[in-house]
């Protein structure tokens, strides 16, 4: 049977419909995923972007449902840049983590102001638990290519930006940190009070 050229157009706009439909209801009708950040400076809001860094996000999860933020610091406050955060204790003590995970970046995300976004070692795919806010837009941390694949954005904060910014204008100095296998290190930006996370859980 032979389909007039009317009718496959007519079946192409029909398809089109519906593939947009269906992103529009993955986009506006699906439950956001957020995590919600207490810390002795108020609260804040993560929502989390699992579609374009699932690993990342899986990964981020994992600890929050493991507790593992929980009375950790802020341990880096770059005024103009991050505040970083997910490693240390007050007693400046590293936690144990798992494993690194696959760098998940060149995936459409920026590290623009607000975003969230995991911090690593040289090597790209040696992130674990620690992660930071961006307090402005840092295109300098954005993958570039191969050689300079930047750091892995994985939400955004939707609540509680002001509280990130109070953080942001605390008094820091430098801190000679033990680090097992390596011995005292100079930690600049640390926080000269403690900034706690004193809890971290996945918004009902």
């Amino acid at each position: 049977m032979k389909i007039s050229r009317k009718a496959l157009l007519s079946i192409l706009a029909a398809i089109i419909l519906l593939t947009s439909g269906i992103v529009a209801w993955t986009q506006f009708f699906q439950p956001k995923e957020v995590v919600v950040i207490e810390t002795t400076m108020g609260t804040i809001e993560i929502e989390l972007d699992r579609q374009h860094a699932p690993v990342t996000v899986e990964n981020f999860v994992q600890y929050v449902k493991d507790g593992f933020y929980d009375g950790t610091i802020f341990h880096r406050v770059y005024a103009g840049f991050v505040v970083q955060a997910g490693g240390y204790t007050p007693d400046e003590s590293e936690k144990t983590t798992r494993a690194s995970i696959k760098l998940e970046t060149n995936v459409g995300l920026s590290n623009a102001v607000g975003t969230i976004a995991m911090a690593r070692q040289t090597a790209p795919d040696s992130a674990t638990s620690q992660f930071y806010i961006n307090l402005v837009d840092n295109a300098l941390l954005d993958y570039k290519s191969a050689s300079s694949p930047g750091y892995a954005v994985f939400g955004k904060v939707v609540s509680g930006m002001d509280v990130v910014n109070s953080i942001a204008k605390v008094p820091v100095e430098t801190r000679m940190v033990d680090i097992p296998g390596y011995g005292e290190y100079p930690f600049e930006k640390w926080p000269v009070e403690d900034i706690v996370i004193t809890r971290a859980y996945i918004k009902p």
